[in-house]
């Protein structure tokens, strides 16, 4: 269930991330929990702390406490830029210091909808067609795929690692780390 999307929403998404990372012989984005993703950073003030910045140094996935599933607080600052990110300037002064701005989520409701509810039911040279004609909303779209696809799972994407073994990234490794020569050799 999305927690920010509405449902036939979040079933256009689903096929829009299909079309930006398919599925082959490799598990694609809708597989990697990037729908998940994107929904959970549009909604990341229902939570407190935000889910914005994760906490650390270790996941756990290999040793250490699994850290960066406690998300930290934001500062002001902090909480004024991701709000006016995600949520918009929504009319308000003190959002408004450069200028309206329209957030992610206007911007996906929008780019969403002009995709149409029977997106997913389109042919590939459709629903290829429809994402071409959305410009600027592909194109965000497009970069929350690749972040969903290899970002930290903790923040809803990269189910159990899918991306990062799609291409050969062992993901994070504290406390282990990395030894001198893997990090400078050829």
């Amino acid at each position: 269930m999305p927690a920010w999307f509405s449902d036939e929403e979040y079933r256009v998404l689903c096929a829009a991330c299909a079309r930006m990372i398919p599925a082959d012989e490799a598990p694609g984005a809708v597989e990697a929990g990037v729908p998940d993703y994107i929904d959970g950073l549009l909604a990341a003030f229902s939570s407190d702390p935000p889910r914005i910045w994760a906490g650390g140094p270790t996941s756990g996935r290999h040793g250490g406490e699994a850290a960066f599933g406690r998300f930290l607080p934001l500062g002001p600052l902090e909480e004024l830029a991701w709000r006016i990110r995600i949520e918009g300037s929504l009319g308000m002064a003190e959002r408004e210091f450069n200028g309206p701005v329209r957030g992610w989520q206007e911007r996906y409701r929008e780019g969403l909808a002009a995709l149409g509810p029977d997106f997913p039911e389109a042919g590939e040279d459709e629903q290829g067609a429809r994402l071409r004609a959305a410009g600027e909303f592909a194109e965000l779209l497009h970069g929350h795929c690749c972040e969903g696809m290899y970002g930290a799972p903790e923040y809803g994407g990269n189910r159990d690692g899918i991306g990062w073994a799609n291409i050969g990234f062992a993901g994070d490794v504290q406390p282990a780390g990395w030894t001198d020569d893997e990090v400078s050799g050829p």
